[in-house]
């Protein structure tokens, strides 16, 4: 999913609340007490992504079977959920339960299609609170979390012949033999969503956190650590180690084919990318991003997928029960079976399950190392200043600090012609 999900997941209802009658009645949030208990419904109807049905079709038979309410299951592309929500949620012939990456959060919430919900500590806490703090936007929880994915450390194991722990021993293995490939490591750094993997672990960040919300006005892009950090990135490039072929909307692209055909020892990738090497033919193995060499973990940016309540449901509470239902442990695993989604449920991280699958336990580790993507609707203005400075640096046409002052300039100014209330 990567930066699609940043263009422009945690929902749940405490079990005490729910024991006999099923929620409570409250037409813009779920969880609230009330004195009268929700209507139990005939069916509810829940939009799940594309292809991944199979993954929740066991726990929502479980639930019909539990508590008697059919619900219908429709396979939508989960980018493609908003906008129909847009237009079938006042018509009332939309979902009482939509999936959605977390950073669209902040603008589905503030367009009011979808509703806050209030959960107990005993549901949040199954959680990783990384992911739980991706679902929340204004001091609200939007959603329960589904997976979650980060940009790992691939490599071919015919070339290396083990990850290593520090990008000090990456640099030195790219300035070595390579492992016979031409090129010891690539990473698409001048790719704002990349590189602020290698920013935010020198100390930089995108907007202030207080606490759980995110200040649009306070831009951590040209700190001391963020000017370190595109130091380091630059420094690949001067010392030739990445090619000048790797700058750009296209570089992407041209590190996958150059790993697909052997000419890179390891990159820098999602988990999006691991059945396309796979089919390549290339022996992949996979690990958390080695440190930094300010002794520092790479805080790659996390996103999490979750499910959502719909703003324009008429059955709110019994949709968050719903939730509640198919995220919880047992049906996270499943899912992870069916699916090979990574689910940011905690004591699914030391399960045999994914303990013992190399590529979703790097994933997994990897993204309680890493940062939510702001979930915010001023995101949109970050991207584009980001990676024009990412660039010129990296092409030697601007000094780093000169390259990060230009962005935050421009991505303020941005901030408050489009976002200004």
């Amino acid at each position: 999913m990567k930066k699609l999900l940043a263009l422009p997941l945690t929902f749940a209802l405490a079990a005490s609340a729910l024991a006999a009658c099923g929620p409570q009645d409250d037409s813009s949030s779920t969880g609230g007490k009330k004195d009268k208990a929700a209507d139990k419904p005939e069916k509810l109807v829940i939009w799940e992504d594309q292809e991944k049905g199979s993954g929740t079709q066991d726990a929502i038979k479980k639930f019909e079977e539990k508590y008697g309410i059919k619900v219908e299951m429709k396979e939508i592309p989960m980018l493609d959920q908003q906008e129909k929500l847009r237009l079938d949620g006042p018509a009332k012939k939309g979902p009482d339960v939509i999936t959605t990456p977390h950073d669209r959060i902040g603008p589905l919430a503030i367009e009011g299609l979808i509703a806050p919900i209030e959960v107990s500590d005993d549901v949040t806490k199954l959680y990783t609170e990384s992911s739980i703090n991706a679902l929340t936007y204004d001091g609200n929880l939007y959603g329960l979390p589904k997976s979650t994915e980060t940009p790992v450390f691939i490599y071919n194991k015919k070339q290396m012949s083990e990850a290593p722990e520090s990008l000090d021993d990456v640099l030195a293995f790219s300035k070595g033999d390579k492992g016979g490939a031409q090129y010891g490591f690539l990473a698409n750094w001048t790719d704002f969503y990349f590189a602020n993997g290698v920013l935010s672990g020198y100390g930089s960040y995108v907007f202030k956190d207080d606490n759980g919300t995110l200040d649009p006005k306070d831009l951590g892009l040209a700190n001391e650590g963020a000017v370190e950090g595109l130091s380091y990135i630059t420094s690949w490039y001067k010392d030739g180690l990445f090619p000048k072929g790797i700058i750009g909307e296209k570089a992407g692209q041209t590190i996958d084919g150059l790993f697909q055909e052997g000419k890179v020892a390891s990159v820098m990738n999602g988990p999006w990318s691991f059945q396309g090497y796979k089919d390549a033919g290339v022996d992949i193995g996979v690990a958390p991003m080695p440190k930094l060499p300010n002794g520092e973990y790479v805080k790659t940016f996390i996103g999490v997928k979750g499910y959502n309540v719909s703003q324009f449901s008429e059955n709110k509470e019994w949709a968050a029960k719903l939730v509640e239902f198919i995220t919880n442990e047992e049906n996270a695993k499943t899912r992870f079976e069916k699916t090979a989604e990574i689910p940011p449920v905690v004591s699914l991280m030391e399960d045999p399950i994914i303990a013992d699958n190399e590529a979703a336990k790097a994933v997994a580790v990897q993204s309680e190392r890493g940062v939510p993507m702001p979930n915010i609707p001023e995101m949109a203005e970050v991207w584009a200043p980001a990676a024009n400075a990412l660039q010129l640096s990296a092409t030697g046409k601007s000094e780093p600090k000169a390259a990060l002052d230009s962005a935050v300039k421009t991505i303020g100014q941005n901030i408050e012609a489009n976002h200004s209330k």
